[in-house]
């Protein structure tokens, strides 16, 4: 399963798209789109969303995971974040490609196992989990690439309900703790 996920924003966009299969986590492509920053915000969101566009139409992903936003002190920022989310889903779903959101907590404990992690331990676990020795990697590439480790746990877990706990157990041997 291919997933693209996405950490939206105006200035950097984060994109990763990771291949989720056989429990194994395989890293497709990663990196930020960057809107000039002398365009205007309507023009900024097109390049947003022409360039996730572009990069759906090339990897053809299974599923799209975004970014939820969360509530900043400042309003102006909330609502330009909200935009580029925005944009982000239209080129999801003009794609055909379903989408699933994720608040950062939710991310943050998936990846690490703590929603208040820092973005350096998000990124940490990120380079570790997908075997990434790129050391300039920004964090809203590695966050979007979070964000698409997040759907993968999630679909996982999904995938293996059984009602039995020995099933989960022998399906998710990476998830137990010993004493």
């Amino acid at each position: 399963m291919i997933i693209f996920g996405v950490d939206p924003g105006t200035v950097l966009t984060g994109f990763g798209i990771i291949n989720f299969h056989k429990n194994e986590l395989i890293k497709i492509d990663a990196g930020v789109i960057k809107p000039s920053a002398k365009l205007e915000l309507a023009k900024k969101l097109e390049v947003i969303y022409d360039d996730l566009s572009r990069l759906i139409k090339k990897h053809n992903p299974d599923e799209f995971a975004i970014e939820t936003a969360f509530y900043g002190k400042n309003v102006q920022s909330a609502m330009k974040i909200g935009y580029a989310r925005g944009v982000s889903l239209l080129a999801s779903v003009h794609n055909n490609v379903p989408a699933s959101e994720y608040s950062p907590r939710e991310v943050k404990k998936s990846v690490v196992g703590n929603g208040a992690a820092s973005k350096e331990q998000v990124q940490y676990m990120i380079r570790k989990l997908l075997a990434i020795n790129k050391s300039n990697m920004k964090f809203d590439e590695s966050d979007a690439l979070a964000v698409a480790v997040c759907h993968a746990f999630k679909m996982k877990t999904i995938s293996t309900k059984s009602g039995s706990w020995k099933s989960f157990i022998e399906a998710n041997p990476d998830r137990v703790v010993g004493d």
